[in-house]
């Protein structure tokens, strides 16, 4: 048989046309198919950038929250210290005022009001000062935990922002092209920012506790500063008038003491008056034994001069007698004008403790709310 002889099938067109139809079908839905897995890449990459962007702004509006309340508490942490100086500075005077006043003369160095309220001030104060000091750490450890949860709200800030520049070009790759990376689960990475906000919160609530805590205390520990510290004022005032009051009795009694002095002066003035007129009748009494024997009789000029004598001698006598006792009251006199003398000293030694010492140590210092 030659090739002539072998006989060629033949094809109906029917059966051309639909395997051309099929063909299409197949193409359409294979083009279907592509679309819809693009689509499906695309939104879970666009879901997945939403999901950044919400969390991130969540962060953000956090760290925004927190920024501030750390401003707030270095402020106050500043007015803190500023007060624990303002309230060492009073007690150093306090103390000042207390150790000056342990120089009075041992007679006026008693335990007065001035003291009292002295030794109540220097308490307070040191009460006040431990609660500054444990404040300030409260406050710094504070900071701490804020500028912490501030600093890993910043990395998750970070790290969100370039996520999102990644999945902003995941958006466009294909699964293709994605390489297969081993990551955290949706809910752990949602669990990562949830926790640093709760963070966040939980710093910023205590952190607003805190501050409301400090600034009753400031302003309770600067009431109760002021009034204690007007309470010894007021009390040295009065202890001022009343040692002047007193320095001012004992002065008005030295000159009394003195013109004792001048009556003891006058009676020795007296005394020697006295014998010179003594003298003065003794003479003429000789004078007349002169007189010729019958001349010499007891006539009146004689008896007066007698008598004249005798009454010079009599008040002689009492003037000595009250020299004398004029000589003893003068020895105590002058142990009374030693004594007075040695008080008034006191009051002024006291006084100018009080009045220029610590008055004037007590000037400068301004306790008021910081």
């Amino acid at each position: 048989m030659s090739v002539l002889d072998v006989s060629i099938p033949k094809f109906d067109g029917p059966d051309l046309l639909n395997a051309e139809v099929v063909l299409n079908r197949s193409e359409l839905f294979r083009a279907e198919c592509k679309r819809l897995i693009s689509e499906s890449e695309s939104e879970i990459a666009y879901q997945r950038v939403r999901d950044i962007q919400f969390l991130k702004k969540e962060v953000e509006l956090k760290l925004e929250e927190l920024i501030p309340e750390i401003d707030a508490l270095e402020a106050l942490q500043s007015r803190v210290v500023k007060a624990l100086a303002m309230n060492q500075d009073a007690m150093k005077v306090t103390l000042l005022c207390l150790e000056a006043r342990r120089k009075r003369a041992p007679s006026d160095r008693v335990h007065d009001a001035v003291d009292a309220e002295l030794l109540k001030e220097c308490s307070m104060f040191q009460e006040v000062t431990g609660l500054l000091q444990i404040v300030l750490e409260q406050i710094a450890e504070q900071i701490r935990l804020n500028r912490s949860a501030k600093f890993y709200l910043e990395q998750d800030l970070k790290e969100k922002f370039q996520a999102q520049n990644i999945d902003n070009s995941c958006a466009l790759m294909t699964m293709q092209t994605i390489p297969n990376i081993a990551t955290v689960s949706p809910k752990q990475w949602e669990n990562i920012s949830d926790l640093n906000i709760a963070r966040a919160e939980q710093q910023k609530n205590n952190s607003l506790s805190l501050r409301a805590l400090v600034e009753s205390l400031l302003a309770q520990s600067a009431d109760d500063m002021q009034k204690q510290f007007r309470s010894t004022n007021e009390a040295l005032q009065l202890n001022i008038q009343l040692l002047k009051a007193a320095k001012t009795q004992l002065e008005d009694k030295l000159p009394k003491v003195g013109l004792n002095v001048r009556i003891r002066e006058d009676l020795l003035a007296a005394v020697a008056e006295s014998e010179q007129f003594l003298s003065l009748a003794q003479a003429r009494l000789l004078l007349r034994k002169e007189r010729p024997g019958k001349e010499q009789c007891l006539d009146a000029p004689q008896v007066q001069l007698l008598a004249e004598v005798e009454q010079l001698n009599l008040h002689i006598t009492k003037l000595r007698e009250e020299l004398a006792q004029s000589e003893e009251e003068q020895r105590a006199l002058a142990r009374c004008q030693l004594e007075l003398q040695e008080n008034i000293d006191i009051k002024t030694n006291s006084l100018y403790i009080d009045e220029v010492v610590c008055m004037q140590l007590r000037e400068p210092i301004v306790i008021c709310h910081v």
